[in-house]
């Protein structure tokens, strides 16, 4: 079992890096803003699941071989590069949502979590992150190493949960305050676009770290 104080110490350094810019902030912002409190939920039911099935795959090894293994890297850059420019392209053809209503309709927020699940599952990086940031909590004396680390990720997915969801209602609310017009949701359609399209750019352009 993962300690009290252990515990504590996790989640102030996970909420600490969730504060510095990312992708998965750029997407939260951007989701939250096209539409709305709902989506931003959406969205961020997507990466927390993302989280935890990382966790898994980080306490049961897989993501260590993965990680290890030098062509992971460039498939998962690749494939994730391409997946964030389909969404673009798909965001800019969809045309302006409908601004009379308040969020997304249910079908387009489950494309909105399946959307922040795959980004996050397709990052790279997420992966060697996993790799190396959890171990640094978890303390053998205190039992099961992998045990521990699917303990730290329920909580990582719960505190990347709340945190994400309230920082894109905060975008969703005040887009929707400064740009309620039919030009200002195809401007906020043209957002989600273009950080789809600079998600993708920042996988192409990453450079593979030292330690995957």
């Amino acid at each position: 079992m993962v300690t009290l104080p252990t515990l504590g110490l996790f989640v102030l350094a996970a909420l600490a890096l969730m504060v510095s810019p990312g992708p998965n902030m750029a997407f939260v912002l951007a989701q939250g803003a096209a539409h709305g409190p709902r989506g931003a939920f959406a969205g961020a039911v997507g990466i927390a699941l993302a989280d935890f099935v990382l966790a898994l795959a980080a306490a049961s090894g897989v993501a260590a071989l993965m990680a290890a293994w030098a062509p992971a890297f460039d498939l998962l850059r690749w494939g994730g590069a391409a997946y964030l420019v389909w969404l673009g392209v798909q965001a800019l053809r969809s045309g302006a949502p409908n601004t009379h209503t308040a969020s997304a309709p249910p079908a387009g927020l489950a494309r909105v979590a399946r959307m922040g699940f795959v980004n996050t599952l397709m990052n790279p990086k997420a992966l060697v992150f996993f790799v190396v940031f959890l171990p640094q909590f978890v303390h053998p004396a205190q039992g099961s190493v992998s045990a521990q680390m699917v303990q730290l990720g329920v909580v990582m997915s719960l505190v990347s949960l709340l945190f994400n969801t309230a920082l894109g209602s905060a975008a969703g609310v005040l887009a929707r305050r400064v740009a309620a017009s039919e030009r200002g949701a195809r401007l906020r359609q043209r957002l989600l676009a273009g950080v789809m399209f600079g998600l993708a750019l920042r996988l192409l352009v990453m450079a593979r770290p030292a330690a995957a």
